[in-house]
């Protein structure tokens, strides 16, 4: 009895943290704060302009929804963040309709941060030079204007990795062509052997190596310039924007405005009032029902709680109105895992079974059931989250995943341990009226 009273203690000592955790990190200058969606807390909406003229007309459709994306990759890193991104035809009917691209990021105010983390990417080019520029080893004042296309650009580009060199150790950035792009880089190093090979990222040279020999195998490396700390930073921001890839139709921003919370800050009162309102009617019930495994069903509750709550800063994730809703449902669940726990004990009671057996046997009869329902809506939400590509969906199967996962941990974990630190052995008249429901004597 001692060992159990020991567990129920540690239990509720740490969702006490956790809920400690839960209040005190609730506030706006907090990096563990709620974030809140774009329909209960604004953000920022960019408007992109594609320019499809050079694509032919059976191709625009494949090419908007890889520029789609590409985009939700540079927004949303994790996946729960829940940007809206949506592919839209403006004006002209068919294959003349303008393409727009739309994104809506919640919670963000920094439209240039917002701007920069969309719409960058390095621009990579090589080139020949002119023929006073070949015989000249001077590189500055030089623009791209003096240069000769090669048709080899970041397009072409399989991957980028930063490596050091052997024997200064200074950084440097190996590129990795296609097969397109290291048959084109076979082509033009074989037949320019001797001529300088210049290297543009945004329009900036980087450096103008000879070409020795044909090159094969689609290799080049970008070197020079990488001093010290903050060149290696340097390096490894330019490996990752590379890998990001050039986008598949070029973009132009048209319009950028803050947006404001479509249900705003009086609705998330609103709902806050609610959900408090429903916890209270369900413990009303829960206890009035089920007397004082009702009440440690309250406690259950209280704990699955503040423990989704901490989960939603720790990962952290975009709650909106879908994700609110994915987690009502799954304390609806949790409730209901601790209804049929109780209806088995009340079974097994009315059995003639001890007090103490009733409880372990009414969780063991129950669990099975709990298993399979709560397995069916996990893997409902796993589904959901791995084939939707609309974010609001996959936000609210993380949503509703995390409660169903939490839900199973306090109702066969949080309760049962809570249930047998009651005294229990030869109990008496009081505590086996107790463990009764409502509709018994």
């Amino acid at each position: 009895m001692f060992k159990r009273r020991f567990w129920a203690l540690i239990l509720l000592v740490l969702a006490a943290l956790v809920g400690y955790f839960v209040y005190s990190t609730n506030s706006a200058d907090s990096k563990h704060n709620f974030k809140l969606g774009l329909d209960l807390n604004g953000g920022i909406e960019l408007i992109y302009k594609a320019d499809t003229s050079g694509i032919a007309a059976a191709d625009i459709a494949g090419k908007m929804n890889s520029l789609k994306d590409l985009i939700e990759k540079r927004v949303n890193v994790f996946g729960v963040s829940e940007p809206i991104i949506q592919v839209e035809k403006v004006g002209l009917v068919g294959s003349n309709a303008v393409q727009q691209l739309v994104v809506d990021l919640p919670g963000q105010t920094d439209i240039a941060g917002a701007i920069a983390q969309v719409g960058k990417t390095y621009v990579l080019e090589f080139r020949f030079p002119s023929e006073e520029l070949e015989k000249s080893t001077s590189t500055l004042d030089v623009t791209t204007k003096d240069f000769e296309a090669t048709g080899l650009t970041g397009a072409l580009l399989e991957k980028a990795t930063l490596e050091f060199d052997s024997n200064t150790g200074a950084p440097t950035v190996a590129l990795q062509f296609n097969k397109e792009g290291a048959d084109l880089f076979a082509k033009i190093t074989r037949e320019n052997v001797g001529r300088r090979l210049a290297i543009f990222l945004d329009g900036d040279i980087k450096s103008m190596p000879v070409i020795r020999e044909e090159i094969t195998g689609g290799k080049a490396s970008i070197s020079g310039g990488f001093v010290g700390s903050e060149g290696i930073k340097e390096a490894k921001d330019l490996v990752n924007n590379l890998n990001l890839g050039a986008l598949p139709i070029p973009i132009e921003l048209i319009s950028t405005q803050s947006v404001g919370a479509s249900l705003g800050t009086e609705a998330v009162r609103a709902s806050t009032h609610a959900g408090l309102w429903a916890f209270i009617v369900i413990a009303l019930f829960l206890i009035i029902w089920y007397r004082l495994p009702g009440l440690l069903a309250v406690i259950s509750l209280a704990i699955y709680t503040a423990i989704n709550l901490a989960l939603f800063k720790l990962i952290p994730v975009t709650l909106t109105a879908a994700g609110i809703a994915g987690f009502i449902l799954s304390l609806g669940m949790a409730v209901d895992a601790n209804i049929l726990i109780f209806e088995r004990m009340k079974e097994e009671l009315a059995r003639g079974r001890e007090l103490g057996d009733a409880i372990k046997e009414g969780f063991a009869r129950a669990w099975l059931s709990i298993r399979d329902s709560n397995t069916s809506s996990i893997i409902t939400a796993i589904i959901l989250y791995a084939f939707s590509s609309t974010p609001v969906v996959k936000g609210f199967a993380l949503v509703f995943g995390l409660g169903v996962i939490v839900s199973m941990f306090t109702a066969i974990t949080a309760s049962r341990t809570l249930l047998l630190a009651i005294k229990h052995d030869h109990a008496g008249r009081v505590i086996k009226f107790l463990f009764h429901n409502g509709a018994s004597k």
